[in-house]
């Protein structure tokens, strides 16, 4: 269905049905649609508490699938877990009610904003575009906001505004993003990744080429000057772009100084300090992922002052090097890095924070990531001084591959391969030692191995 259609079905009056309404973006959408004037009703396997808060905003909500759940409906959308034969969607197309996914919803609600700002990139989306928000914040704009993880300032991942701006964070997975219409496209990186759906990097590239060509004529594409893909796959687009880098770029830092793993620096911008920023949160990476932040806020017109408050007071997402408490002298913390890239940048943060020894439980996502990038992993994963592997976090995939874990724990020296959870618990409380950093890591449930670590007995 092409975006004009759906654009009939969205206004007020109309009754859309949203299946697996209790995710984080299909919440927030759900809320911005009632918001509209459209009536909603959705469906989800469980309760929770964003079921709980949309039903006190007067939203109908199913537990279970049913094929009556979608009956008298103009319009079904789908999250992306939703296949063609759940039952909702079975019924949809049987009565020839239309469906549409998640992405093409959004891209038709984000033409109703004078500025849409789309951060994506293969890593740091949450992050940045989490800052991206305590900017838009701090200027007292009043954006709507969907974010992949649950941001402290918001105490969800999501807020529905009444500003004229909307902050998404985009996915290239399954080319979604391409259902957007950004006014300002952030492109943090380009790395080969979701290789189940694209074909290789320069797959990846074109995607995200397509992404940014879809901004457009008065608009701007933020892009990482320091990354080669990433400029590769901008290289000759009739659009502006605003580069942003450490040491180069358009938008730049100077005078940058780390203490202890943290960064303060002056945002130049035009030969002149647009903002300077002392961040609350670790790593070179979030150094740049602060510069794509205030490149956006410079492509919008926001003052540099919100720039300097909103990123002094920014506090990482869920699952973001999240603090989760203290087991026998060492410190246990949570993050949901899964790509090879994501988990040097981790380790490097990591390292400079000068604990006496690095413990990571990593749990791989998805076989066929696995498997693409087997060698990376292994090269990566051997930085730890104590490597723990769970198993394969399957996630949509069949293990078709006839991959697991064991096989990377054969090639890092001193790792261990543990089948369970349970498992890796058990080898995380054999192992810690007082001024250690343990990090339970992956996109999975490995969260639940250092909450078990921690739980008293």
């Amino acid at each position: 269905m092409s975006e004009k259609s759906i654009q009939e079905y969205l206004r007020a009056g109309k009754r859309a049905h949203l299946v697996g309404i209790g995710g984080v973006s299909m919440a927030s959408l759900a809320e911005v649609l009632h918001g509209a004037g459209v009536q909603v009703t959705g469906s989800d396997q469980r309760e929770g508490a964003s079921v709980a808060k949309l039903r006190q905003l007067g939203i109908s909500v199913g537990i279970g699938h049913r094929a009556e759940y979608a009956q008298g409906a103009d319009c079904v959308i789908r999250t992306a877990a939703a296949h063609d034969d759940n039952p909702e969607i079975a019924a949809a197309r049987a009565a020839g009610i239309p469906v549409f996914e998640r992405a093409q919803a959004w891209g038709c609600l984000m033409q109703g904003y004078r500025n849409a700002l789309c951060i994506a990139g293969t890593h740091g989306k949450t992050t940045a575009t989490s800052m991206c928000t305590h900017v838009f914040m701090a200027a007292q704009l009043d954006p709507t906001v969907m974010i992949g993880g649950t941001l402290p300032l918001l105490e969800a991942g999501h807020r529905v505004g009444q500003g004229d701006t909307i902050i998404l964070e985009s996915c290239e997975y399954c080319n979604s993003f391409h259902a957007f219409f950004p006014t300002v496209a952030v492109i943090l990186n380009v790395e080969a990744d979701h290789l189940d759906f694209f074909k290789d990097l320069e797959d990846v590239e074109q995607s995200f080429r397509t992404f940014a060509q879809r901004v457009p004529d008065h608009g701007v594409v933020v892009a990482n000057c320091e990354d080669a893909n990433t400029m590769h796959a901008l290289e000759g687009i009739d659009r502006r772009v605003l580069t942003f880098g450490v040491e180069q770029g358009q938008v730049h830092a100077e005078n940058l100084v780390m203490d202890r793993g943290y960064a303060a620096f002056d945002v130049v911008y035009q030969g002149s300090v647009y903002a300077h920023v002392a961040l609350s949160v670790p790593g070179m990476h979030n150094v740049k992922n602060a510069l794509a932040a205030a490149g956006a806020a410079i492509a919008l017109g926001v003052p540099g002052w919100a720039v300097e408050r909103g990123l002094g007071e920014f506090h990482l997402p869920g699952r973001r090097f999240e603090y989760k408490g203290e087991y026998n002298g060492a410190k246990v913390y949570d993050d949901y890095s899964h790509h090879p890239s994501e988990l040097a940048a981790l380790f490097q943060m990591a390292r400079s924070l000068e604990y006496r020894r690095i413990v990571c439980a990593f749990q791989p996502h998805t076989y066929t990531r696995t498997h693409e990038l087997f060698d990376d992993f292994v090269q990566v994963l051997g930085e730890p001084d104590v490597t723990i592997l769970a198993e394969i976090f399957a996630a949509r995939e069949d293990n078709t591959l006839g991959i697991s874990s064991n096989d990377l724990a054969q090639r890092i020296p001193g790792s261990v391969y543990c089948p369970t959870l349970e498992e890796v618990t058990r080898k995380l409380r054999e192992v810690a030692q007082p001024g250690d950093l343990i990090v339970t890591v992956g996109a999975g449930d490995i969260y639940r191995a250092g909450e078990a670590l921690l739980a008293p007995v």
